[in-house]
């Protein structure tokens, strides 16, 4: 190999390498499946072009009921802050339950499927979901005076009391912002902190693996961290795994914590009326690990996101009112936001709530859960897919379920897991719809509309209708599709679904998302403001998208995004650690995961023990999903002559691949005792 081919062999980032993939074959949905499909009519993709937006989008909010039309389709006045269906005046709760009651009050809204087989599935009705999101909103706007704009942080696992609490939430216009209930109490803390909330809900416990896991403890850390930074929680309220019983060993705080259950007894019968609120009003924050330590705070609106949230959820999920549709996911997450509460509950769907893992007792669990409920539309990521191909491979086939449609989110499927998908998974039978999007996208960027576009394992589809998108390389010039070549993916027009800014930092909102590729800063046409991804991906002659990872350094573990930098700096909590680098690590289950590699403070002795505390640190300050494969304390991080850590040698020693040449480094020696210690700990 030439010194020239070695450069670029080790400069050539992930992304370039994995064009190299050839494209597969396309894959057709079965007649059965067109014949019921939402959307078989080929000329959407005409209403959405270019030149009909951005007036197009009236076909999503017309799924909706409105107090008031609006004046303006999209109010550009503010770029990149777009504002849509400007002078709409809606209530998220409203269309998700009070339209349905006239035809489906007795309709199952939520299956709440236990961890422990031994409990009952709770099937909560159109009817009593009313009931109950009443009586807890006026709960919300008596006991803590929370009104609209007001925001609440909810730091509560998978129950029938979350998507109740959002949606009282939302009749009332209080902002609800809900951190993953896996995350620490510190990290619920910096959101606490950030969005502004005086009242925390949580929960006292619930199941992961078969144990009750005590949840109340993180909520006193939250309050005691939070205040520490300034915002005091002046309520805590706390709902019961089972009602009337505390089944956390934390002890209560007098005149700050109560039980939701006690409390609502004071609210038998009380009703609310849902209060319109302007469509481009914030209807919930979703914080999301950005490029640096502190998680931003992604604002989506009411109008324009329930009105895209519940269109792709009719038109690619498929998503019909008697349904029985199961998403995988967690609602910590925006996909659960999205795609279990507001799109199928908005379409009066029955959305399955499930509290645990997916291979709890057994690998056949989702597959009873699918034959019980009679469950025809499923939707995870291809993380939960390769581990259930791996410990139960032959599972499917022993039960009598029938998917019509699946769909894989939140990082990119290989193509052998897809056709596995497909065919055991889906019997042969399924539809999939491969997604790509983000949590500042509100909802689809890119998939196959399922009856009218063929499937191609591995490749995320075409953009949406309404979605334009286009990849450009590093100087802005647009990559050509059939090219082999990958670039930045970015989209050319705003959306409805898309975050409105990030809550409090308007200048963080513009820099990270628009600045790159804008073509004038003092522009009002939002046809200077292309929207960057930060996701690099390569696009197929015939237009379908292959996302190939983050241009930045996120890592994605486990379909969820975590800032490198908010692992480094939890990191440097640690006194004795100087420096922290984190890289990504293949993981055939986990897609990614983090190794961490810290150097000491001068005069600092390496142990096995020290090692353990950084990493029990990370799992405190964000949580066990952010927990390093390996800490390596190494005697120096390489590094170039200007003091930048490299943390591409990083990650080809933790990958086990070519380093490439370290020649050009300050401290090339380093890179050999590092490798040492790598070889060493195998």
């Amino acid at each position: 190999m030439t010194e020239k081919e070695r450069k670029e062999a080790t400069e050539t980032s992930e992304a370039q390498i994995a064009v190299h993939w050839q494209e597969e074959g396309y894959v057709p949905p079965t007649p059965a499946f067109i014949a019921q499909a939402n959307m078989t009519d080929p000329t959407i993709y005409d209403r959405f072009s270019l030149d009909n937006f951005p007036n197009c989008f009236k076909e999503y909010a017309d799924l909706l009921d409105w107090y008031e039309y609006w004046t303006e389709i999209l109010d550009t006045s503010d770029a990149p802050c777009f504002k849509w269906f400007k002078g709409g005046k809606i209530n998220a709760s409203y269309n998700c339950v009070d339209r349905h009651l006239a035809k489906h009050a007795n309709k199952t809204a939520i299956h709440f499927v236990p961890e422990l087989e031994e409990e009952k599935v709770d099937h909560v009705t159109y009817q009593e979901l009313w009931v109950r999101v009443n009586e807890f909103a006026a709960l919300l706007q008596d006991f803590c005076g929370l009104k609209a704009g007001d925001r609440v942080t909810l730091h509560m696992p998978m129950s029938t009391e979350l998507p109740v609490t959002m949606l009282a939430c939302a009749r009332l216009g209080v902002i609800h912002s809900q951190v993953f209930g896996g995350f620490s109490g510190k990290a619920a803390a910096d959101r606490i902190e950030d969005s502004g909330s005086n009242v925390l809900i949580t929960m006292d416990a619930y199941y992961r693996g078969g144990k009750l896991l005590s949840h109340k403890e993180k909520a006193d850390i939250a309050v005691e961290e939070a205040e520490k930074m300034g915002q005091k929680v002046d309520k805590v309220l706390i709902w019961q795994r089972y009602p009337g019983k505390y089944s956390s060993d934390v002890p209560m705080v007098d005149g700050r914590d109560y039980f939701v259950n006690d409390l609502l007894k004071d609210y038998y019968g009380k009703r609310v009326d849902p209060v319109p609120m302007p469509a481009e009003a914030p209807l919930f924050l979703m914080y999301t690990s950005g490029t640096t330590g502190k998680p931003k705070g992604c604002q989506h609106g009411t109008g324009g996101y329930l009105a895209y949230v519940a269109g792709t959820s009719k038109y690619v999920q498929d998503i019909h009112p008697e349904d029985v549709y199961w998403c995988m996911a967690d609602i910590g997450w925006i996909t659960g936001h999205s795609y279990i509460v507001y799109g199928p509950l908005a379409l009066c769907a029955s959305t399955v709530v499930y509290e645990g893992i997916p291979n709890y007792p057994d690998a056949g669990r989702c597959w009873r859960i699918a034959q019980d409920l009679g469950v025809n539309i499923f939707h995870t990521a291809p993380t939960a897919i390769r581990a259930l191909r791996k410990i139960g491979p032959d599972e499917p086939a022993k039960y009598d379920y029938h998917f019509k449609h699946m769909t894989t989110v939140g990082e990119p499927i290989e193509p052998e897991v897809w056709r596995w998908y497909h065919e055991v998974v889906g019997k042969g039978e399924a539809a999939i719809v491969d997604t790509w999007w983000q949590t500042e996208t509100g909802g689809f960027l890119c998939s196959t509309l399922p009856a009218l576009k063929p499937m191609k394992p591995g490749s995320a589809g075409p953009g949406m209708p309404g979605i334009h998108c286009v990849i450009y390389d590093d100087e802005g010039k647009e990559v050509p599709p059939g090219q082999g070549i990958a670039g930045n993916i970015c989209i050319q027009n705003p959306w409805p679904g898309m975050f409105q800014t990030i809550w409090g930092n308007r200048e963080r909102f513009v820099n990270q998302y628009f600045e790159r590729y804008c073509k004038d800063p003092n522009s009002k046409r939002w046809q200077d403001w292309p929207y960057m991804t930060g996701d690099a991906a390569v696009m197929a002659e015939d237009g379908y998208v292959r996302i190939l990872g983050r241009i930045d350094d996120v890592i994605n573990v486990s379909g969820h995004r975590l800032g490198t930098k908010e692992i480094e700096s939890a990191a440097l909590v640690v006194p004795e650690v100087a420096e922290a680098a984190v890289v990504p690590v293949k993981h055939d289950i986990k897609g990614r995961e983090p190794d961490l590699y810290v150097a000491l403070k001068p005069g600092i002795e390496s142990s096995d023990e020290l090692a353990k505390k950084i990493s029990d640190t990370i799992v405190r300050e964000i949580g066990p999903i952010a927990k390093p494969r390996k800490v390596w304390i190494v005697p120096d991080m390489p590094k170039t002559r200007s003091g930048k850590i490299m943390r591409r040698i990083l990650a080809a020693i933790s990958n086990g691949s070519d380093v490439g040449d370290t020649m050009t480094l300050a401290n090339p020696e380093v890179v050999e005792e590092i490798k040492k210690m790598e070889a060493a700990s195998k």
